[in-house]
């Protein structure tokens, strides 16, 4: 994620032209530059914080019918709560002027306060005050996503007062600390630069700042309140619990794959130079790959090719792009989200194999694809990867990078989890979670006028005949 500043000659043109030529040379082209900037910057926020729809969507349609009041409730408050949390505390701690650790001002941010030399905190930092307002809102959607993650891991078994808790404390701490690390210097420069930023790190728009951190902080909490009922037989075999709306999870995924044309293309926070473009295209070529080679990959191992699988290899080749969307050509994007879409439907399986019960597979898609993707910048980046002749130093900084995520996400979440499940509690009780969580939790179910009979969705009202399903249906159940 780095600002750019190389004019776009149309807008230059304009402004000089507007203004006249005599007193705009010196001011007006920078000024209609910056204005520029700052609308694609919140353009691009705009479209990041209606991936919050998408993640609803996938987590939705990807469980069970019960619990999908439960999924919007807990996606609506990962962005309420995140952003309240991540304008008081999260921001300072990751863009603040620090140590190279954390940040240790730019709390409760207001770009416009007055400094102790009678600046402006902006101008302290060498930008404008609209800039750090559009900075700020492009930088809270971000903490929401990394945040949101966790919920599709731990779906349909989660105390909600749990998850509130654990929703507090990672944007307010786990994601912006390690932030810090990646992308410290992003608003206040060199004066607030992170020590994995001197090392050479390199994650554009956040494969391992934003999701592996959410999906290792997902990994935690799905091991600590265990597989949900019914996941597991007595012979410790996994059993399929299918999603019970694939029409909301496919919409999520291109509400997803929308929002993502905010993430990467917006992580430049400038219109200038022409890498909005190309990066736009690299995104969509690694999304691409991803649902062709894990449709591929479904279709070999089960003999039918599985949509979740599919739709989940679409996720995964953009996030594994996130991270070197700026540095690879298009040809080296697309074998990047085309690894992805392979490597996302092992890893599902054998996660499901080991007992961690995740049932959207958001931790491989934003875990392991988003380890994948910043390790894939040391093999395919144009100006620093094994493939164009050089050494191996950006490889192992990105492994380093990496390792390090995993070290900081995962044992800090464990300790978290296990504090919320030995305090306020982070499980439901079996019947609670028999019931469903819209019921139990919420005292509202998603869809009104409909109870669950033996997992069935039966209506209470009076409908067309055409839409039951009989009780004595062999029929796949979405349901149970």
């Amino acid at each position: 994620m780095r600002r750019r500043f190389l004019p776009n000659p149309l807008i230059v043109l304009l402004a000089v032209t507007a203004c006249g030529v005599a007193g705009a040379q010196e001011t007006a082209p920078m000024t209609a530059l910056d204005d520029s900037n700052i609308l694609w910057t919140c353009l691009a926020a705009f479209l990041v914080f209606f991936m919050q729809a998408g993640f609803a969507f996938v987590e939705g349609g990807f469980t069970r019918a019960k619990n999908l009041s439960n999924i919007l409730m807990k996606n609506l408050m990962d962005f309420s709560i995140g952003s309240l949390v991540f304008w008081a505390i999260g921001f300072g701690l990751m863009f603040g002027i620090g140590t190279g650790i954390f940040g240790m001002n730019s709390f409760f941010f207001d770009p416009s306060a007055q400094t102790a030399d009678g600046t402006t905190l902006a101008a302290a930092a060498g930008q404008s005050v609209n800039f750090g307002w559009a900075f700020l809102i492009f930088q809270t959607v971000f903490a929401a996503t990394a945040a949101t993650i966790v919920s599709g891991a731990m779906a349909e078994r989660t105390k909600f007062i749990g998850y509130l808790f654990y929703s507090v404390l990672i944007t307010a701490i786990v994601y912006p600390i390690f932030g810090h690390w990646a992308w410290g210097s992003l608003f206040n420069g060199d004066q607030s630069q992170g020590f994995l930023e001197r090392m050479g790190f390199a994650d554009f728009a956040g494969s391992t700042v934003v999701h592996s951190i959410g999906a290792w902080c997902a990994l935690a909490g799905a091991i600590v309140i265990g597989p949900r009922l019914g996941k597991y037989g007595k012979d410790g075999k996994p059993r399929a619990i299918p999603g019970h709306n694939m029409a909301m999870g496919a919409l999520g995924v291109f509400i997803l794959w929308l929002g993502w044309f905010g993430f990467n293309p917006g992580s430049t926070t400038a219109v200038g130079g022409g890498d909005l473009a190309k990066i736009a295209v690299n995104t969509n070529l690694a999304a691409a790959a991803g649902a062709v080679a894990a449709m591929a990959m479904s279709w070999m191992l089960f003999k039918k090719p599985d949509i979740s699988m599919s739709l989940n290899g679409a996720l995964a080749g953009l996030v594994a792009i996130t991270a070197g969307c700026d540095a690879m050509t298009a040809g080296w994007s697309a074998v990047t989200g085309l690894i992805a879409g392979a490597v996302v439907v092992g890893s599902v399986l054998m996660f499901e194999k080991v007992r961690v019960d995740d049932p959207v597979g958001a931790i491989s898609v934003h875990g392991v694809c988003g380890a994948w993707g910043t390790i894939a910048i040391g093999f395919f980046a144009t100006e620093s990867g094994l493939l164009f002749g050089y050494g191996p130093g950006q490889l192992v900084t990105q492994l380093i990078g990496v390792g390090i995520a995993f070290a900081w996400a995962f044992p800090m979440s464990l300790g978290i989890f296990y504090l919320i499940k030995v305090t306020v509690g982070l499980r439901v009780s079996p019947e609670e979670e028999v019931a469903g969580l819209d019921i139990s939790e919420h005292g509202l179910p998603a869809y009104h006028g409909f109870i669950l009979e033996s997992g069935r969705g039966v209506a209470t009202e009076p409908v067309p005949e055409a839409v039951l399903v009989p009780a004595s249906s062999t029929a796949p159940d979405p349901a149970v």
